[in-house]
């Protein structure tokens, strides 16, 4: 077994670590009290060639591989997890259906934009009533003459207001449950399609989250994505790529709520010594970083498994489970230690926090995910 990264891998990794720290984390607190989206930092993102970082250069990519994505979405997600969050759903959740299932001629008419950053990548498959659930998906797709007219709704969609695009499921045939879902591209700008922005939530306040309304939207049979009725299976294939992501980002929060919490408990005094002397403090502190190393170890197996063309269904979803428990577990520790002032935004915990509570509900909530491995495991 080989734990070393490559040269590319330490390569990307120093070079996104300082423009994490350099451009991305200094205004990520002003971003989350504004609300405001990190536009400016994904035009230097593009420029940096990172938008299409795993997909083929053909398309405009970098041709790396998944451990690269991981990182990326690490160190990003270390310094603001919006930011985090809005790569990770462009690359797994957005581009990755296109580079999947997409023709040639839609992978060159809609890949190409993802990878340059005209169009941020996002992706429709919760509904109201079908979250967990998916296949109870009520959004339809109705053939009209050469074309297809769409309707309902999705919600808790990424990115979408800056998305020139979205794959989307609907259903075509109700006679056939979840192999009657079908996959499409919709242009955003259609007539009768409407992005709405008005969640206020938790967390990742900075980040778009959004819902689509589509009323009698008109969609060419050319912007079927793959196969008819193949939408579901095609679906959960990109969340299995997707939670390596969620799990990455899961790390990067851990890894910065520690990092604040070491700095102050050494820093801290109380009982003329400091806090990060005691024993209560230290176990705390050293349960962190063993939880950040094994949730980190177990995000890169899944991303090595995906890059070597094996079955990664499970660690996947374990990475997911596990990176994301663990995020607020660390970040709930790192509040303690921090005392008063933990909860108290300046310190920044409170907002790793905050973010960190989603990542036991997107992409699989942690009761799924459950599900899932107990499925792998023959259960």
């Amino acid at each position: 077994m080989h734990f070393d990264l490559t040269e590319e891998q330490r390569m990307l990794k120093s070079m996104i670590r300082s423009f994490a720290d350099e451009v991305v984390a200094p205004g990520a607190d002003e971003r989350d009290r504004t609300k405001t989206f990190p536009v400016e930092i994904f035009k230097q993102l593009a420029e940096l060639n990172l938008l299409g970082l795993p997909f083929p250069e053909e398309y405009g990519g970098a041709g790396a591989d998944t451990v690269s994505f991981a990182i990326v979405v690490e160190e990003l997600s270390r310094a603001c997890g919006s930011t985090g969050i809005t790569y990770s759903a462009h690359i797994s959740l957005g581009g990755a259906p296109l580079a999947l299932f997409g023709t040639e001629a839609q992978k060159q008419k809609y890949l190409t934009k993802i990878c340059s950053g005209e169009s941020l990548g996002a992706f429709g498959l919760t509904e109201p009533n079908a979250g967990s659930d998916a296949g109870g998906t009520k959004t339809t797709a109705v053939r009209d003459g050469d074309g297809w007219l769409i309707n309902g709704s999705k919600c808790f969609i990424t990115n979408a207001s800056y998305a020139q695009f979205v794959a989307l499921t609907a259903v075509t045939d109700k006679e056939k449950g979840s192999r009657g879902i079908t996959a499409f591209i919709v242009p955003t700008d259609s007539p009768g399609f409407t992005v709405l922005a008005n969640y206020e939530k938790l967390g990742l306040h900075s980040s778009n989250t959004t819902e689509l309304i589509l009323e009698n939207v008109r969609v060419p049979d050319e912007n079927i994505l793959g196969k008819q009725g193949e939408g579901f299976k095609q679906f959960l294939i990109t969340l299995d790529g997707g939670r390596i992501g969620i799990g990455a980002m899961a790390v990067g929060i851990a890894q910065a709520a520690y990092d604040k919490a070491l700095e102050y408990a050494r820093q801290r005094t109380a009982f003329g010594q400091s806090i990060s002397k005691f024993q209560a403090i230290q176990h705390k502190l050293a349960d962190m970083a063993m939880q950040i190393e094994l949730a980190r170890n177990m995000v890169y197996k899944a991303a090595w498994l995906k890059d070597s063309g094996r079955k990664f269904t499970k660690e996947a979803a374990m990475a997911k489970l596990y990176a994301s428990e663990v995020a607020m577990a660390v970040t709930h520790q790192a509040i303690q230690i921090h005392g008063g002032y933990g909860y108290m935004r300046e310190y920044q915990v409170e907002r790793f926090f905050r973010d960190a509570r989603l990542l036991e509900i997107g992409e699989g909530t942690s009761e799924i995910l459950r599900n899932v491995i107990a499925r792998e495991i023959g259960c």
